[in-house]
C-alpha cells in the first residue's frame, strides 16, 4: 500500500494454479472501495511494488519487470529474467528497482536506460524479499542474507541462519535495522534493534497455538508486515486463513482477526499503517486445496480486527 488511500493488487483469472494466464495490475482506491485502474500484461505477475510519480514495477512468469504508468495504464519493460521473476522492490532512498528470480539472479536496474546497472549471482532461487532504507534482506532457503544497496558488489554484510526449512516470507523492519521471517512449517523468527539503547532483539516462536486434537498446526507463515507507525507492532497470515497481530517487545500475541474463508495470500499497511489490507486466496501451499472461492481483498482499520 502506497499513500492513505491508495494500494496495487496483482493477481491472475482463472481457477486453477497454473501461472500461464492473462494478468491484472488493479489499482485500488480504498476510500471509494472502487478500481480506479487495471492494465494486463499477459503473463502471470508473482509481485508489485509502488515506485515513484506514481508509477509501479512488476515482476511476472515471463521474466519480465515491468513499469506501469498508474495515469494511463500504459506499461514498458525495463529488463528480463532468464527465468521467472519472483519479487521486484523500489528504494526511494537510492532511486533503484532491485528484482530476484528463478534464474537465481538478484538484479539492480537503471530505470533511465532500461539496463541492469548490477547483476548479483546468489547461488539459490530467491522467492522473498524485503526493503528497508538502503539495506536489502533475501531469503535463501533457511538464511537471510542482508546487502547495503551503496555496496552491490561486496559481500552480503550479515547473514542470520533462521530456519532448518525453507523461510516462506520476510519483512525487513521500516524504522530501523531488523527482520521477522515466516516459515513453511508455522514458525516466525524475530530480530528487531531498538534505535534508544542499541539493544538488539532476537527470538523464534511458532505462530499458532495447538488445534483441539493436539497437534500442532504445520500452516506456512505466508506473509508478515510491520505496522510503520507503531514500534515493534506486526501482523502474521498463514494459508490456513489466519490472521494475528503481535508485540515484538513484550513478546505477545495482541489480538487474532476473524479467520478468512481461505489462505491470506499477502499484506500490507497504508503509509501511516492506519490500514491493513489482507489479500484471502488460496496460496496452493497444499495439494490439497480447491478454489471454491474467489481472491478477495480486505481493508481493516488498525485496532478494529
Amino acid at each position: 500500500m502506497h499513500s492513505s488511500s491508495f494500494f496495487s493488487f496483482c493477481s491472475y483469472e482463472g481457477s486453477d494454479s497454473s501461472i500461464s494466464k492473462v494478468q491484472n495490475l488493479r489499482l485500488y482506491d480504498v476510500d471509494s472501495s472502487r478500481v480506479r485502474l487495471e492494465a494486463s500484461v499477459g503473463f502471470a505477475l508473482l509481485d508489485c511494488c509502488f515506485g515513484a510519480e506514481s508509477l509501479a514495477y512488476s515482476a511476472a512468469s515471463d521474466g519480465c519487470i515491468r513499469r506501469c504508468d498508474l495515469h494511463s495504464g500504459s506499461c514498458d519493460a525495463i529488463g528480463y529474467h532468464e527465468d521467472v521473476a519472483t519479487c521486484v522492490v523500489y528504494s526511494d532512498e537510492t532511486g533503484q528497482v532491485i528484482s530476484t528470480g528463478l534464474d537465481k539472479k538478484m538484479v539492480s536496474w537503471d530505470i533511465r536506460s532500461s539496463k541492469s546497472s548490477h547483476v548479483r549471482h546468489m547461488g539459490a532461487e530467491v522467492k522473498t524479499m524485503s526493503l528497508s532504507g538502503r539495506y536489502i534482506s533475501v531469503a535463501i532457503g533457511g538464511s537471510i542474507e542482508t546487502y547495503d544497496l551503496r555496496y552491490m558488489e561486496g559481500p552480503a554484510s550479515l547473514t542470520n541462519s533462521c530456519f532448518d526449512v525453507r523461510i516462506r516470507s520476510l519483512c525487513s523492519v521500516p524504522y530501523c535495522r531488523g527482520y521477522a521471517a515466516g516459515s513453511v512449517d508455522g514458525t516466525v523468527a524475530l530480530e528487531i534493534s531498538n534505535p534508544t539503547t542499541s539493544e538488539v532483539t532476537r527470538y523464534a516462536f511458532r505462530c499458532h497455538p495447538k488445534s483441539a486434537d493436539g497437534k500442532k498446526h504445520l500452516a506456512a507463515i505466508t506473509d508478515v508486515q510491520f505496522n510503520p507507525s507503531i514500534f515493534g507492532a506486526f501482523v502474521t497470515g498463514d494459508n490456513r486463513g489466519n490472521l494475528l497481530a503481535w508485540d515484538a517487545q513484550s513478546k505477545r500475541r495482541l489480538f487474532e482477526f476473524p479467520q478468512y474463508p481461505t489462505g491470506v495470500a499477502s499484506l500490507a499497511y497504508n503509509c501511516n499503517g492506519q490500514l491493513l489490507a489482507v489479500a484471502s486466496s488460496h496460496t496452493y501451499q497444499e495439494a490439497i486445496e480447491t478454489e471454491v472461492v474467489s481472491p478477495q481483498i480486505f481493508v481493516c482499520k488498525v485496532g478494529d480486527p
